[in-house]
C-alpha cells in the first residue's frame, strides 16, 4: 500500500447524475458530490445527453470532494471511472464532441439492429457478441447515425462510451476496458477483444475505437490541463474501471461465482458472475465481460425501474414532496411508507415498467407502461406499491432466466437507490426465494470503480482481497413465505400482460 497516498477517488457518470466519492483505503466514503444534468428527448422513444455536462460535472465533483476533504489532489493514490453503459459519444480529429450522445435507453435504432441481422447473421451475431443485437447498445446507434446523419459520420475520428469520455477529458487517452466495452456490441466477447470479423462485415474502422484493457489496468494518467481543472495531481493514474454494473458488482464484493446483485437505479439490472461465457441464444439477458479479469457475466436490464418510480413521484405525487419537505426526508422515504400500508397485489393493480420500451427478459423497443386493474377506489398509495412490484416483478421474471440457463444464484445483495427501500429488499427477497442484503456502505459503481484504481494502484493484491476489506454487509430481508404465495397469482398475470400486449404495443407505435 502507497502510504503517502490516503485515499482512492471513484467517479460514477450515471443517467441523473455524476457522482463523485473520494475513499480511504478501507472503503470509508471521505467525501461525496453528486451533480445533475437533464437528460433530453427530442421524440418519443429516444433518450440523449451531451457529454460535457457529464464533464462539468466530474469537474464540479472532484473539486467539491478534495475541499470537503480538506486534502490535496497529491493525496489521491488513483482515480477509477465507472459510468452509465452503451452510450455512443463521437468526436472529431481534434477531440470534439460532434453531437449529443445517444444513450443507453434511446430506443430508435430498430431498424439497424435488423441490418445487423441481416448482414451478419442473427445466430453468428450471438456467437460474436454473446447477445442479439439491441435497440439500447452502441453499433446499432453508431449505424444509425451512418444511415442519418452522414454528415457526422463522416467527420468521426473517435468513438467512445460515456465513462471513457471523461478519462480521454482526464487523460487525454482514448481507451477502454472490457467489461463496457462488451456492451458495445463491437466485441468477440469470449476473447475479450474487439472482434474483426464483425467491424468488417458491418464496416466500422477498428481505428476509430479505443484501446481495450482490463478493468483494473491503468490507462493513462492526470494530464496537466486536466490537473489544473479539477484540482488533481498530473500523473495520477487513471485505471480502466467498468461500466455501472460490473462496477457496482465489485463494489458489492460479486466477484466470483454463485453471488449475485440487483441494482435499483434508473434501470434495474441482475447481474450474477461466471466462470465461463454461459449465452442466452433466446437473447432475453445479456452476457458480457466481467470487470474481473478472467470472468464474464450474466446480466438482466430493465429499461425503466427508478425512472417508474421517479415518473410517479413527478407526476402524482406532489403532496409526498411538500411533506418530505417539511419532515427534511427524501419524497421517496414517504412514497416507501404509504405503500407499505398496502398489501402484496396492490389491491388487484399492476404495472408493467415499460416507459422506455424493455430490455430483459423482453427486447422490445416498442412495448410501453400500462396500469392495469385501475379503478377509482385506488389511490396514490396504490400506484406506488403497484409500481415498485411491477420493477420487483420484472426481477424476478430475469432471475428465472438465470436459473433456466444453470447460473447459480444462492445469494442477492442489493444496490442504488432502490435498495434503500425497505420494502422494496422485502419484495425481492419473498420474489426471489433467497435472502437478500443490503450494505451498510452503498456507494455502488463509485466504490468500485475505486477498488479497481486500487488494485491498479499496489493497494490491494487483488480484486477478492480488496473486496473483502472494504465491502460490508448491513440488514438482510430473509423470504415471507405468506408473501410470497401472495404475490405468486399477480406476478403469473404479470407475465402474461406482456405476451396479450406484445401485438397491440407495435400497433400502437405504428399510429
Amino acid at each position: 500500500m502507497m502510504i503517502n497516498r490516503k485515499y482512492l477517488l471513484g467517479l460514477d457518470i450515471g443517467t441523473s447524475g455524476t457522482k463523485t466519492v473520494l475513499f480511504d483505503f478501507d472503503g470509508t466514503a471521505a467525501a461525496s458530490e453528486t451533480v445533475e444534468y437533464p437528460l433530453y428527448q427530442p421524440q418519443n422513444g429516444w433518450a440523449e445527453q451531451n457529454p460535457d455536462d457529464w464533464w462539468n460535472a466530474a469537474v464540479s465533483g472532484v473539486r467539491a470532494v478534495i475541499a470537503k476533504a480538506g486534502c490535496m489532489g497529491a493525496d489521491i493514490a488513483a482515480v477509477g471511472l465507472s459510468g452509465q453503459m452503451h452510450g455512443l459519444v463521437m468526436l472529431d480529429k481534434n477531440g470534439r464532441v460532434l453531437r449529443p450522445s445517444i444513450i443507453w435507453c434511446d430506443q430508435r435504432t430498430q431498424a439497424e439492429c435488423e441490418e445487423l441481422n441481416s448482414v451478419v447473421g442473427e445466430r453468428r451475431m450471438i456467437e460474436i457478441t454473446a447477445n442479439p443485437p439491441m435497440t439500447g447498445f452502441t453499433a446499432s446507434k453508431i449505424l444509425w447515425v451512418r444511415n442519418n446523419e452522414p454528415d457526422i459520420y463522416d467527420r468521426c475520428a473517435h468513438i467512445l462510451l460515456p465513462k471513457d469520455y471523461i478519462r480521454y477529458k482526464l487523460t487525454n487517452e482514448f481507451a477502454t476496458e472490457v467489461s463496457d466495452a462488451s456492451g458495445m456490441q463491437l466485441m468477440d466477447v469470449v476473447n475479450r477483444c474487439w472482434s474483426k470479423e464483425l467491424l468488417g462485415k458491418i464496416n466500422i474502422d477498428e481505428s476509430l475505437l479505443p484501446r481495450m484493457h482490463e478493468s483494473q489496468d491503468v490507462t493513462g494518467g492526470i494530464s496537466a490541463e486536466a490537473a489544473a481543472i479539477t484540482g488533481l495531481k498530473s500523473g495520477t493514474i487513471v485505471v480502466g474501471g467498468a461500466g455501472d454494473n460490473p462496477a457496482a458488482a465489485v463494489g458489492t464484493g460479486i466477484v466470483s461465482a454463485g453471488s449475485a446483485f440487483t441494482t435499483i437505479g434508473s434501470s434495474a439490472v441482475v447481474y450474477a458472475v461466471s466462470d465461463t461465457p454461459t449465452i442466452d441464444m433466446q437473447g432475453r439477458v445479456h452476457t458480457l465481460c466481467a470487470s474481473v479479469p478472467g470472468k464474464w457475466t450474466v446480466m438482466s436490464c430493465t429499461q425503466g425501474a427508478g425512472i417508474s418510480l421517479k415518473w410517479l413521484r413527478d407526476t402524482c405525487c406532489a403532496e409526498e414532496i411538500v411533506q418530505a419537505g417539511r419532515e427534511g426526508v427524501d419524497p421517496y422515504v414517504i412514497m416507501d411508507k404509504i405503500a407499505a400500508g398496502v398489501t402484496p397485489g396492490a389491491d388487484r393493480l399492476l404495472f408493467l415498467p415499460y416507459l422506455m420500451g424493455e430490455r430483459s427478459p423482453h427486447p422490445d423497443p416498442d412495448c410501453r407502461g400500462v396500469f392495469f386493474g385501475l379503478s377509482a377506489r385506488h389511490t396514490r398509495a396504490n400506484l406506488i406499491r403497484a409500481v415498485m412490484e411491477g420493477v420487483a416483478f420484472s426481477q424476478r421474471e430475469c432471475v428465472d432466466v438465470f436459473r433456466d440457463m444453470g447460473v447459480p444464484i444462492e445469494r442477492m445483495t442489493v444496490c442504488g437507490g432502490g435498495g434503500r427501500s425497505p420494502l422494496w429488499r422485502q419484495m425481492l427477497a419473498d420474489l426471489y426465494g433467497c435472502p437478500v442484503s443490503s450494505l451498510r456502505a452503498d456507494e455502488g459503481g463509485a466504490l468500485g470503480a475505486a477498488i479497481l484504481a486500487g488494485v491498479g494502484a499496489g493497494a490491494y493484491a487483488s480484486l477478492g482481497e480488496a473486496c473483502a476489506a472494504v465491502v460490508r454487509p448491513d440488514v438482510t430481508a430473509v423470504p415471507d413465505e405468506a408473501a410470497a404465495r401472495a404475490y405468486e397469482p399477480y406476478f403469473e398475470m404479470y407475465k402474461r400482460l406482456y405476451v396479450r400486449l406484445r401485438d397491440e404495443f407495435k400497433a400502437l407505435a405504428h399510429m
